[in-house]
């Protein structure tokens, strides 16, 4: 009796196999600012150690966001935090500089996501597909935690350079337009880390070069 004709090759069974897409959720913080980098973060988190509390990092309070911070970065599959400089927001405008800083954080993820979901309405241009989620930060978590990250990050910058430059109070408004930062541009001029794109930056500037030379 003849043997059955064994197959030369792998017969499919018909099973379907799904591969989980990676996801990265991205969020930056320090749009409005008068001083500092912008910063970017895109956070792939891990299913299998999920983190309580995310949420918008302005609804957070700061320990809430410290706390926050380190557990993100200690159980997130993998997190980038980039920066755009003040140089690159005065030469480009504060929206490509936005979106250059959000494309160095997925590029610089150590594993490539699926996809990329932006908080906001503008995604920048990446070589994997990408969807803006206005509020996301609300609504994904993984924006969430990229919100925090952002957030704490240029935080901690803004006490550096408050440490340096203590006469501008960085270290309470974080570079934004408040009413003590804009006396303090008027009385002490800017100093580097100032976007001299942005209207009060400038008005302060030409302010002090209109003042007379002290005798």
């Amino acid at each position: 009796m003849p043997k059955p004709k064994q197959p030369t090759e792998p017969q499919q069974l018909g099973l379907q196999w799904q591969v989980a897409t990676l996801m990265a959720g991205v969020d930056e913080a320090g749009r409005g600012p008068l001083a500092g980098p912008v910063v970017a973060a895109a956070v792939i988190l891990d299913d299998q150690q999920p983190i309580k509390g995310l949420a918008d990092s302005k609804k957070l309070t700061a320990r809430q966001r410290e706390r926050l911070f380190d557990e993100i970065r200690a159980k997130a599959l993998c997190c980038c935090i980039a920066e755009a400089s003040v140089e690159e927001i005065d030469q480009l405008n504060i929206l490509h500089a936005t979106m250059l800083a959000m494309k160095r954080a997925v590029e610089g993820l150590r594993l490539k996501p699926g996809l990329v979901l932006v908080d906001g309405n503008r995604i920048p241009v990446l070589k994997v597909p990408a969807e803006a989620i206005v509020k996301g930060d609300d609504k994904v978590q993984a924006i969430s935690a990229a919100s925090i990250l952002a957030k704490v990050y240029r935080d901690r910058l803004c006490l550096q350079l408050h440490e340096a430059h203590p006469q501008y109070g960085f270290d309470q408004h974080k570079g934004y337009p408040t009413a003590d930062h804009l006396a303090a541009l008027r009385e002490h001029g800017a100093i580097q880390a100032h976007r001299r794109s942005f209207a009060p930056v400038r008005a302060a500037l030409d302010l002090m070069a209109a003042r007379p030379e002290p005798w």
